[in-house]
């Protein structure tokens, strides 16, 4: 019988893809299905962005780009960090990418060995530990709680550091749980990072607009940790772009030279017209993305009032993103109908069969005791899907 690889064979499917998966079969066969599973601005994008793509059509840039981006969009990336995060980067050390996805295993594999040791802060996005598992890295969990805002401490890195550790990844506004690391949470960690001789972060701020705290803070900024420090960003979040698929990283250069190699035998560069969009984007003032961080905050609001309604249910309050992540720990083990709900997974997969509701299982970021809810549509739709949530939960006895 044929066999996939055992580097396939390792791999988990992604669970939010998953489960939007599940959700799309649902709705083909007639369901009513409400999904909060995929982490995508329901907004759509700006035309100013939308002129620029159409410019880049009627302007014939159809050809192969440079495998690191077009320069004139590298320039206008490094001028972004330099205006919005303080991070100075020269054009040649930028790599634009398919994604922010794309960017964060470039730098994977242009760092991490078989046997290095990763540290990922936990809940971490969900494509981390199976990217590092590609590379033949081991990773080393850094576990946090709701009551903690899901923040690891500087104390917890500390005593996680060791002298196999190459990489630390993490974002910030968080997926999956919105939080946000403060400027002198990240200036404690960098003390900790410089104190090793050949210690890096991947620092994922894609969601850099949509925080709720005032101030987004870059720990590439920090002194001495700009050549410590891979800043991974993109427009699909802040921008509605999700469909452009264009990431960037901003990096040392001997990375961002690595990062382009690895990229010219993967996809090449990327795509021409979305690369002319994403400078349209990067270039405007970053004042046209508070309606929609904005509305995000009211959301976030109308939401969390709904899941506090729900006895049993953990709730915090996230400062950034589009998430919540309840812990659901008080529900497993209980049953309904007879058949007891061991896992968050399965909850999940009762809440779906059940209400025909969407969330995602924690286990997938790290947090077997929670959720993901993506609260990335309308008002309506979320004040639907809170009470077909209650409405699961509550049978669970």
């Amino acid at each position: 019988m044929p066999k996939v690889s055992d580097i396939l064979n390792r791999l988990e499917e992604s669970a939010t893809l998953a489960m939007a998966r599940r959700s799309r079969e649902l709705s083909a066969a007639g369901k009513d299905v409400i999904s909060l599973s995929l982490g995508e601005p329901d907004f759509n994008t700006p035309d100013f962005i939308k002129d620029a793509a159409k410019k880049a059509i009627d302007d014939n840039f159809s050809k192969y780009p440079p495998v690191n981006g077009y320069l004139d969009v590298r320039d206008a990336i490094a001028k972004k960090f330099k205006r919005d995060n303080n991070l100075d980067y020269t054009p040649n050390q930028i790599v634009v990418s398919t994604g922010a996805k794309q960017s964060i295993i470039n730098a994977i594999m242009s760092l991490v060995n078989p046997g290095d040791e990763v540290i990922l802060l936990a809940p971490y996005w969900v494509s981390y530990k199976e990217m590092v598992s590609i590379a033949g890295g081991t990773v080393n969990i850094i576990n946090s709680s709701i009551e903690d805002d899901f923040k690891v401490t500087s104390h917890q890195l500390a005593a996680a550091i060791s002298s196999k550790t190459k990489l630390i990844i993490f974002s910030s506004p968080c997926n999956p749980t919105g939080s946000v690391f403060l400027q002198e949470e990240l200036e404690e960690f960098s003390r900790l990072i410089l104190q090793q001789e050949n210690l890096y972060v991947i620092s994922d701020e894609i969601y850099e607009h949509i925080n709720f705290t005032g101030k987004h803070f870059s720990i590439g900024s920090v002194p001495g940790m700009a050549e410590r420090t891979i800043t991974v960003n993109g427009v699909s979040k802040g921008f509605a772009m999700t469909g452009w698929r264009i990431g960037y990283v901003g990096a040392p250069q001997w990375i961002a030279d690595a990062c382009t190699k690895f990229q010219g035998q993967i996809t090449s560069g990327a795509n021409t017209i979305a690369q002319k969009a994403t400078r349209a984007a990067v270039e405007a003032d970053p004042a046209i993305t508070h309606p929609l961080r904005d509305a995000f905050l009211k959301r976030r609001d109308l939401v969390i009032e709904k899941l506090e309604a729900i006895k049993g249910l953990k709730v915090n309050r996230p400062q950034g993103a589009f998430y919540l992540f309840p812990d659901v720990s008080e529900f497993l083990g209980k049953s309904v109908n007879g058949v007891k709900i061991n896992t968050a997974e399965e909850l999940c997969n009762y809440i779906l069969e059940d209400v025909h509701l969407a969330v995602v299982d924690g286990a997938a970021f790290g947090a077997p005791q929670c959720i993901r809810i993506s609260y990335a549509t309308s008002d309506d739709i979320l004040v639907k899907a809170m009470d077909r949530l209650k409405t699961a939960l509550d049978k669970l006895v």
